[in-house]
């Protein structure tokens, strides 16, 4: 089930907005790519946590703020179920390599090197039954894996 601001699992309810909606995020994310809401739920929260703890810059927290009642979901309507026949695309980015659906118009995941971002891609691709798409750092196809479902 598609979480959002408005209707979300009870265990979310104590977590700081921008928390929160972290954590719906990439609670439906997970959920997309097969997980059981039992498992995503804890996964989402402790990620969540530890964004807002390590990672979020003032401008992405200031931006959930501004969008408190809207979730990544709610918001682009390019993240449901549409994408789970997409391939899954290794691309360089500002952080080290990300993996990111055909068609998404944010990144699922963020890895230092650009083997754990072909692994993590490899994972959700199986889990989904699409290929993952290495690119170069210039932006063109490296190559393509298939992954066997």
């Amino acid at each position: 089930m598609p979480w959002s601001m408005k209707d979300y699992p009870a265990s979310l309810k104590n977590l700081e907005k921008p928390v929160r909606k972290k954590a719906i995020d990439i609670a439906n994310a997970m959920i997309d790519e097969g997980y059981e809401e039992g498992r995503a739920i804890p996964i989402a929260t402790s990620k969540a946590k530890e964004w807002a703890a390590e990672n979020a810059s003032t401008d992405e927290i200031d931006d959930f703020l501004t969008h408190d009642d809207e979730t990544e979901r709610d918001a682009d309507p390019s993240s449901g179920p549409e994408l789970m026949n997409k391939a899954e695309h290794v691309i360089k980015h500002k952080k080290g390599w990300a993996v990111k659906a055909e068609g998404a118009k944010r990144v699922s995941d963020i890895k230092d090197t650009k083997k754990e971002a072909i692994e993590r891609a490899k994972e959700i691709a199986a889990h989904k039954g699409t290929e993952v798409i290495v690119h170069l750092a210039d932006g063109s196809v490296q190559r393509k894996i298939k992954t066997g479902s």
